[in-house]
């Protein structure tokens, strides 16, 4: 029986080809998009799932009460996790870790491989699971001169994974370290990704800090043992820096978030968990779910619409004792065989689509990581897609009383025109939503890239301070050859990056400073000319300088630090920092050196060369080739055996919106996908809207209308359905898009013309589509029409 369902639905469809073709478009390409944003969707949710004790780990964070409000940190002080795993019997392991840098590696001198490593404590590979194909997950971390190398980067150093334990590996050609360990390099799936792992003592700065609780620069994680709550361990260790400081430290509140969830919840507003990546996984999952339901509007309109052509056929069957289940059956069929062959359609289009899609998302996604579950998912979607497409027209078609269609009766009521017109509105209110938030999303994007952030980020060259460049009197000697390369314009170096925040502090003092407040100043060890190279404006004051001796205790603020401790004429004036007299010599004016997520913050500038970690290099505007060699050349000639690897501060800066630039092309694209499946359900509407009108159209020339008038005649109610739409849409737009906003400091302001440009498009854009089959119907001529039957 099923059998025959689909042999009639197969002779339907072909019967009927430019049906079967724009529903089989549409359906295609709406669930093309949907599996590919299922299969992203699964990606960003599988992120960080792989640790098998991720059930249990967890990354211990701090809230920090400011001037401003509370601010969420994910670093904690050296002794944190010592003192969890010795304090808190809930607690299997726990460990800190540093952040991945860049370093150089070497064998025997040779090799010089520059990779991200990290330091890590003792029981590190215990609690995650980044497999160890060789070593004891106890004891590969245990002595101080160990290293524990990617399998990846064994071969690179070695040449192979086997016999390497023992080996020696040289560190920025300096310090000679064992491998103790090889380890499986972190998949796709983990958002922490390094090639190898150094013991955390053999950090100065840890060994320096072994009992500072105040300090904080490292990271934390534990686990907990089976049956511990983390909620009453949040609790508990409310107030564990105010005991471990003697009540000093009240400001700052320790609790535990699980490490699985920080990828996708990253995102934190006055101490609550706010959003971050799910925010965009959520978004797109909408998307999907838009793009699938238009495509369903427009089977379920094409379907209704063509059902009179169908109704004799309905009349028969049902004076000849076909049941209405039958019939639905016999409808469904059609729509289920659409939905499958769609789907086939589909898996074509990914394949294709694939490569593109990988490229602007940034991953490696493909059809090759089908399972089960996805399998699965896939089939009840595409089941779902065809049930929801047929089952008004099946139950509609079904519905028609055999008497009325045989005498020829039928009349189409005014519920299945208002369901067909509501369907059309509904459609197009979806495909004006995502027009709305593709300009804003554009117009945001546009304005971070071009947005003024207070310093200058073209043509400077920015790259790492190791080797023998580490030493203060080979710095200097190197920035002053510098200058004299051909096409250098400036060169100074920084301990920041400009693309977040690097290092705080809370100690700074000055008169009428309220001791209790804790507000972290922005902290930013700079070389002399560093404002200079990058164009940060002075509003008073002047920049460090050779010709006065005593710049050493000299500090620059921003506007915003001085505006927070609320000085008038700053200049000259005394402030303590870590405990040392420090004259205010300068003020610059406010710069963006954290993503325009954030509101600038209080930030100043003291000199210190020797924590200049960073060279920052300005090169003049067509000479960048030449002034590069020049530099890589002098780089080789100071610092040899290191590698010269820099990276343009433009560029850097684009890094931080990564996420927001990848939502702006997915958008556009699916948006435009959107439209165009709306434009095809419009397109078959139209046509058989003429189609069933045409006697009607070839009255009308036959007394003198001319083709103007009839397009007029044909399109108006298809304009009226899309401008209702655009009167739906256009506050559920500009919510949304306020909401998105919201998660910037700085933004553009959503003024009337994204909604007219809106408006205006998707005007243009019906009218385009009905004017084809409205220009078609005008200019056939009436007698062939008035003769038809």
């Amino acid at each position: 029986m099923f059998g025959n369902y689909f042999k009639i639905a197969w002779r339907n469809l072909i019967k009927d080809r430019r049906f079967g073709f724009l529903n089989l478009i549409g359906l295609s390409t709406g669930l093309a998009c949907a599996l590919l944003i299922y299969i992203w969707v699964t990606d960003e949710l599988s992120m960080d799932k792989f640790h098998r004790k991720g059930a249990t780990l967890y990354q211990v964070m701090e809230n920090r009460v400011q001037a401003s409000g509370m601010w969420t940190a994910k670093s904690s002080p050296v002794p944190m996790a010592e003192a969890l795993a010795k304090d808190m019997p809930e607690v299997e392991y726990a460990v800190m870790t540093s952040t991945p840098s860049e370093r150089t590696l070497t064998v025997n001198g040779d090799k010089n491989i520059r990779t991200e490593g990290k330091y890590a404590g003792k029981d590190f590979f215990k609690m995650f699971s980044y497999d160890l194909l060789q070593g004891n997950a106890s004891q590969v971390l245990a002595e101080e001169n160990a290293i524990v190398v990617s399998d990846v980067l064994a071969k690179r150093l070695f040449g192979s994974t086997e016999n390497v334990i023992g080996k020696s590996v040289q560190l920025e050609h300096e310090d000679v370290y064992l491998v103790s360990g090889v380890f499986k390099t972190p998949g796709e799936h983990s958002s922490d990704q390094f090639e190898f792992v150094l013991p955390l003592l053999r950090l100065k700065w840890v060994k320096a800090n072994v009992d500072n609780w105040n300090n904080t620069g490292l990271y934390a994680f534990l686990t907990l043992k089976p049956g511990a709550n983390p909620d009453q361990f949040n609790a508990k260790i409310a107030d564990l820096l105010k005991r471990k400081s003697n009540g000093d430290i009240t400001y700052r509140t320790p609790f535990i978030k699980r490490y699985a969830d920080q990828y996708l919840y990253g995102r934190y507003e006055n101490g609550v968990q706010v959003g971050g990546r799910i925010d965009y996984v959520r978004l797109f999952s909408l998307i999907a779910i838009f793009i699938l339901v238009i495509a369903c509007i427009n089977f379920m309109n094409l379907s209704t619409a063509k059902a009179h052509g169908r109704a004799k056929e309905v009349g028969v069957k049902k004076a000849m004792g076909a049941s209405r289940g039958s019939l639905v059956m016999q409808y469904l069929s059609e729509s289920m065989l659409m939905a499958f062959m769609s789907l086939l359609l589909a898996i074509v289009l990914v394949m294709f689509i694939l490569p593109a899609f990988n490229n602007i998302t940034g991953k490696q996604l493909s059809l090759g990581y089908l399972n089960a579950n996805l399998i699965l998912s896939v089939l009840i979607i595409t089941l779902l897609t065809g049930l929801v497409a047929g089952s008004y027209p099946a139950l509609y078609l079904s519905g028609f009383k055999p008497v009325a269609v045989l005498k020829g009766k039928l009349k189409g009521s005014v519920g299945e025109l208002l369901v067909r017109k509501g369907l059309v509105v509904f459609q197009f209110t979806l495909s004006i939503v995502l027009i709305v938030a593709v300009l804003v999303i554009y117009r945001q994007i546009s304005f971070i890239q071009t947005k003024n952030l207070g310093y200058d980020r073209d043509h400077i060259i920015t790259f790492s301070r190791e080797g023998k460049l580490g030493v203060d009197k080979v710095q200097d000697a190197f920035l002053a050859e510098v200058k004299n390369i051909p096409g250098v314009v400036s060169a100074s170096s920084m301990g920041h990056s400009l693309m977040g925040h690097s290092s705080g502090t809370s100690g700074v003092i000055w008169q009428g400073k309220d001791l209790k407040d804790k507000t972290e100043f922005e902290a930013v060890p700079a070389d002399y000319d560093m404002l200079k190279t990058l164009d940060i404006k002075i509003k008073e004051g002047r920049d460090f300088s050779r010709d006065f001796g005593a710049d050493s205790t000299m500090i620059i603020f921003n506007e915003a630090a001085i505006r927070f401790m609320g000085m008038k004429d700053p200049l000259g004036k005394q402030v303590e920092l870590w405990g040392t007299k420090m004259q205010i010599g300068g003020v610059v004016k406010d710069f963006h050196f954290q993503s325009l997520h954030e509101k600038v913050k209080p930030l100043f500038f003291f000199l210190q060369p020797s924590s200049a970690y960073r060279f920052m290099i300005k090169i003049q505007t067509g000479k960048e080739k030449n002034a590069i060699a020049g530099l890589e050349q002098l780089y080789q000639r100071f610092n040899p055996g290191f590698s010269f690897d820099y990276k343009f501060l433009d560029r850097n800066y684009q890094s931080i919106y990564k996420a927001e630039q990848q939502v702006s092309m997915l958008s556009r694209y699916f948006a435009g996908l959107a439209i165009l499946i709306s434009c095809l359900g419009l397109f078959g509407l139209a046509a058989f809207t003429a189609q069933r009108r045409n006697k009607e159209i070839g009255i009308r020339k036959v007394l003198g209308a001319t083709v103007s008038t009839i397009v007029i005649l044909l399109s108006k109610d298809f304009l009226k359905l899309v401008c209702i739409a655009i009167v739906i849409a256009f506050p559920l737009a500009w919510w949304s898009t306020s909401q998105w906003l919201n998660g910037f400091a700085y933004s553009i302001h959503i003024g009337p013309g994204v909604f007219v440009a809106a408006g205006i498009a998707i005007v243009l854009l019906t009218f385009i589509t009905i004017s084809f089959q409205s220009v078609k119907a005008a200019l056939a001529n009436p007698v062939k029409s008035l003769r038809s039957e």
